[in-house]
């Protein structure tokens, strides 16, 4: 059964400033719209590879090694926690858009190896989610659907940002909004961790 804590996370992280998200901006920024959406099934691809090869590994590994969960749990929300700190104390620094025109293989490289995956296998896809298929595919096609429109968002960001038609729609303000949300969701997760582990 899918819980709105799951939805409620998934978009959250989704939304956080991060490297792929800053990639797609950027690439927004610097080729328009049009030809920033061949970059959305890189990040696709990329995060159902990802998502999956940690999950498997977490869901074989568990039995043997029952502690590598909690640890793990603990490992994404101590994440959570150090990108929300360093998201709100750079805020106020400018937006670095002038990166390389990215290709999709490399936005699915940098996805691939984006803290993120984890966080989203160990934390916030229910653990039966690596043992039932059932409920695999169930709580990644949820994700799948949310990550196509949250990309394209990062895309046109990029591209509202170099126009400044929205002036309380700046690069300080989203920073320090995900922070404060990325907070209230790894404060609990880690006392949750710690507490299993005990």
């Amino acid at each position: 059964m899918m819980s709105w804590l799951f939805l409620g996370s998934v978009i959250t992280i989704l939304f956080t400033p991060g490297p792929t998200n800053t990639l797609l901006a950027s690439s927004g920024v610097r080729v328009g719209l049009k030809t920033s959406l061949k970059l959305i099934p890189a990040e696709t691809l990329g995060y159902l590879i990802a998502i999956t090869a940690w999950g498997l590994m977490i869901g074989l590994v568990e039995q043997r090694l029952p502690v590598l969960p909690k640890l793990l749990q603990l490992l994404s929300a101590s994440y959570m926690l150090y990108l929300a700190i360093k998201l709100w104390k750079t805020a106020k620094q400018d937006l670095n858009m002038q990166q390389s025109l990215i290709s999709p293989r490399e936005l699915l490289v940098a996805t691939l190896f984006n803290p993120k995956g984890l966080v989203f296998a160990s934390v916030i896809f229910p653990k039966a989610a690596w043992h039932y298929i059932s409920v695999y595919l169930s709580h990644m096609s949820l994700f799948l659907l949310l990550l196509a429109p949250i990309a394209l968002c990062w895309i046109m960001l990029g591209t509202y940002l170099t126009k400044n038609k929205i002036s309380w729609l700046n690069p300080c303000n989203l920073q320090r909004t995900a922070s404060v949300i990325l907070m209230s969701f790894s404060i609990p997760l880690s006392y949750s961790a710690l507490i299993r582990l005990y």
